[in-house]
């Protein structure tokens, strides 16, 4: 039945990709120097969401393109994305558009699998770009190898990597570029709330995490008392960002965010002057910008929140498997810890009070400018921006130079009759 309704609903995305498609012009061959690979669905297209104003940016200069390989991502891309986007769901697809658009420089935002099916045409740059800094595992993999180079945030990223890296050339392959999404946090939107004085609590949790190691997920052991007890209070306001994944593999991780959000919907109701805020929109930025305290989980969102120099309070998991490098940031980092069997409002008392104490230390604050500067370097306005650019005009002049030392050599024939053969087989095993 899963199998069933899964092909339905491909089929339902394909016919409303195939009319989005019929709407938008054809992409002008030769244009397009430097794509972007994305191969994941929808719903992991907050990896590539955080790199919209960037890439719209860097577009002024080097005109750029999505490449989407699934259905349901490529019809929201082809919606939201400010930077055209190509569907390239057959490796025939994709060889096509390298063809018809000469690409010099791939980036990509995570670790697919299918990555490997584009890496495997040379005569070009693979760039790792990430979704995010972090001391996650996900952070130091051996995969950043399998790329040409990697934009690496600072100095704390090319540290962590050297411990697990061997016979990496660091200096060559890892170009930092800072955190350019912070840049674009203050985008001179209008707040969904009004200045009213109330102290803003943004808590942005991650998923539960697909094992132990990765367990760092605080909505079912932090989330529900800490929220609870700030909605009480009548003088905090509440910006609740979960991770959309959460809940996707427990179900008591699930209830638990749904509790939250029920929660903020009944303080609302109660109190409409409160106007605590569910957010679970695309745009991330003025949410880390705006809030006078972040609470957050170990992933990305530390790191993001680090980048504007304002408190922010990190959940100690409660899994003894949990891994936690305490050997960067988070070895001076202002923990909130959850205590198990606790009453809820107990509990819920004991992070409030964890919450104004940090939101008022100074002590605190000195402490995050050391690390700012570690993970990001120069975060003046527009320094990050001006490194990443500087690092892609880098790459397309390596390219150039590559290139003339090659003018001369043969044609190769980049036909990927494998990756054919296996989209083949996938069809055939999904489709019945």
């Amino acid at each position: 039945m899963k199998l069933a309704r899964n092909i339905i609903a491909s089929r339902r995305a394909q016919r409303a990709l195939g009319t989005a498609l019929a709407r938008v012009a054809p992409l002008e061959p030769g244009r397009y120097r430097i794509g972007v690979y994305f191969a994941d669905g929808k719903v992991n297209l907050y990896q590539l969401r955080q790199w919209y104003k960037p890439l719209a940016e860097l577009a002024k200069t080097h005109p750029v393109v999505i490449l989407s390989r699934a259905s349901g991502a490529a019809l929201a891309l082809l919606d939201e994305s400010p930077v055209p986007v190509a569907y390239v769901r057959r490796v025939a697809d994709l060889e096509q558009l390298i063809h018809d658009q000469q690409l010099q420089l791939i980036l990509y935002v995570n670790q697919n699998a299918k990555n490997f099916q584009m890496m495997r045409y040379g005569r070009r740059w693979h760039v790792f770009i990430n979704h995010g800094e972090s001391d996650k595992m996900y952070m130091t993999t051996n995969q950043f190898k399998a790329y040409d180079y990697a934009l690496i945030a600072g100095d704390a990223a090319r540290s962590r990597l050297g411990k697990v890296l061997w016979d990496y050339d660091f200096d060559k392959r890892a170009i930092p570029i800072g955190r350019p999404q912070a840049d674009h946090y203050h985008d001179g939107r209008e707040l969904p709330y009004p200045d009213d004085g109330r102290e803003v609590v943004l808590y942005a949790p991650t998923w539960e995490g697909d094992r132990a190691a990765a367990a760092y997920g605080s909505i079912a052991s932090h989330g529900v008392a800490l929220v609870t007890a700030l909605l009480a209070t009548g003088r905090h306001r509440v910006i609740y960002r979960p991770h959309p994944r959460s809940g996707v593999l427990d179900h008591e991780y699930a209830a638990a965010n749904r509790a939250i959000i029920d929660a903020i919907g009944a303080a609302n109701q109660a109190d409409p002057s409160a106007m605590h805020v569910y957010d679970d929109g695309p745009e991330l930025g003025w949410q880390l910008a705006a809030a006078d305290l972040a609470v957050v989980d170990i992933s990305a969102m530390v790191y993001d929140r680090l980048a504007t120099g304002k408190p922010l309070l990190i959940t100690r998991p409660l899994a003894e498997e949990a891994e936690i490098d305490t050997g960067g940031y988070l070895s001076a980092c202002e923990w909130l810890v959850a205590e198990p069997g606790r009453p809820l409002a107990q509990a819920g008392a004991a992070m409030v009070a964890r919450v104004d104490e940090v939101a008022h230390d100074p002590a605190a604050l000195d402490r995050l400018g050391h690390w700012v500067e570690r993970y990001f370097g120069d975060t003046a306005p527009g320094a990050a921006t001006a490194r990443f650019h500087a690092a892609i005009d880098h790459l397309m002049a390596e390219w150039e130079r590559f290139a003339a030392e090659h003018r001369d050599d043969e044609a190769i024939d980049e036909h990927d009759v494998e990756g054919e053969r296996a989209e083949s087989r996938a069809d055939e095993d999904a489709h019945g």
